[in-house]
């Protein structure tokens, strides 16, 4: 489960319901998936099937960034997907550090499909002296000390934030203080931080609850249905 820092429903800068926001990315894999297949063109009806959404969603969702279809014709798989690129920033490379170079960190250091959306990881960054030194996917772990002084010679969009809850908030002002726009941030806490950087919070933790909360509604559901 993952919250943005916004407060309310909708994007502060467009007005943008989250809803949609969190629609965009699907979006995204799915016209990724029809254009490897070499579709040219699909339905809104089709898109909504796929998503389990009715057509009209879909057609009101795009038109909340513009144009992009024909009555009676759908829309261009291709030209759709550069534009939702565009809508989403991955369009253009967006440089990325991480700190905290433990097993979630390792995880996401060596998962190269971020790489492929133009998520790049220049940095890895540590406190550990026993993890500093060491290399993780072609990346040497650099010392966290450091990590500010390295942000304002080499500047990042955004920083990943790995590590333990009690050391989060210090990473935070550090990437704050080498000019992050952007934090993803993977520790069980809510940072504080200036209103022109955006935080999303990804809570493993609390993911994994709802999981299991579906999955003891769905076996209530079946016994239920049994009797």
């Amino acid at each position: 489960m993952s919250t943005a820092n916004n407060k309310g429903g909708k994007d502060k800068d467009k007005g943008i319901p989250l809803t949609v926001v969190k629609r965009l990315p699907v979006y995204q894999r799915l016209l990724s998936e029809l254009a490897a297949k070499e579709v040219e063109r699909v339905s809104s009806r089709e898109l909504a099937a796929r998503m389990k959404i009715n057509p009209s969603q879909v057609r009101q969702d795009l038109s909340l960034f513009g144009s992009f279809g024909q009555q009676g014709y759908g829309y261009r798989v291709n030209y759709l997907l550069g534009e939702i690129n565009k809508i989403l920033g991955i369009n253009v490379e967006t440089k990325m550090v991480l700190v905290g170079s433990g097993q979630l960190g390792r995880a996401i250091a060596n998962y190269n499909n971020f790489a492929k959306r133009g998520f790049i990881i220049e940095a890895l960054f540590d406190c550990d002296p026993r993890v500093i030194g060491r290399t993780i996917n072609n990346r040497i772990v650099r010392d966290v000390q450091g990590l500010t002084a390295y942000l304002q010679a080499e500047p990042a969009e955004i920083g990943i934030i790995c590590t333990p809850a009690a050391a989060a908030q210090e990473v935070a002002d550090q990437l704050v203080a080498g000019g992050i726009k952007g934090i993803w941030n993977f520790a069980p806490v809510a940072l504080k931080v200036p209103e022109t950087v955006c935080v999303e919070h990804v809570h493993l933790g609390e993911s994994l609850m709802i999981l299991s909360f579906k999955l003891k509604q769905m076996n209530a559901e079946r016994i239920n249905q049994k009797k």
